[in-house]
C-alpha cells in the first residue's frame, strides 16, 4: 500500500475506499467501518460482525455438518493464509 491513499467524496457524501485500504482493514461489501477521532484527524476501525448475523447464511450448502476438529482446521488454514495486520 502506498503511504498516501486518497478517495473522492461524491455529491451524495459517499466514499469508495481504495483497494489497498480495504485489504489492509480486511473489509468488504456490507462491513462497517467506524471513524474514530484522533489527535491527527480520524482513524478507520473495521467493526467485526456479530457471529449471530451470519445465522442461516450457508443453509443447505453442505449436506453433512462439519465436526469441531474440521472447523478448527479450516480456521487454522485461513489464519495462516492471511497477512498480519499492522
Amino acid at each position: 500500500m502506498d503511504s498516501m491513499e486518497e478517495a473522492t467524496l461524491t455529491s451524495k457524501s459517499q466514499l469508495t475506499l481504495p483497494k489497498a485500504v480495504r485489504e489492509a482493514l480486511g473489509v468488504g461489501p456490507g462491513d462497517k467501518i467506524r471513524f474514530v477521532p484522533s489527535s491527527t484527524g480520524f482513524r478507520l476501525v473495521a467493526l467485526k460482525v456479530d457471529i449471530t448475523a451470519l445465522r442461516g447464511m450457508f443453509k443447505g450448502r453442505r449436506a453433512k455438518p462439519l465436526s469441531i476438529a474440521e472447523m478448527n482446521e479450516a480456521i487454522s488454514e485461513m489464519g495462516s493464509q492471511r497477512e498480519p495486520r499492522r
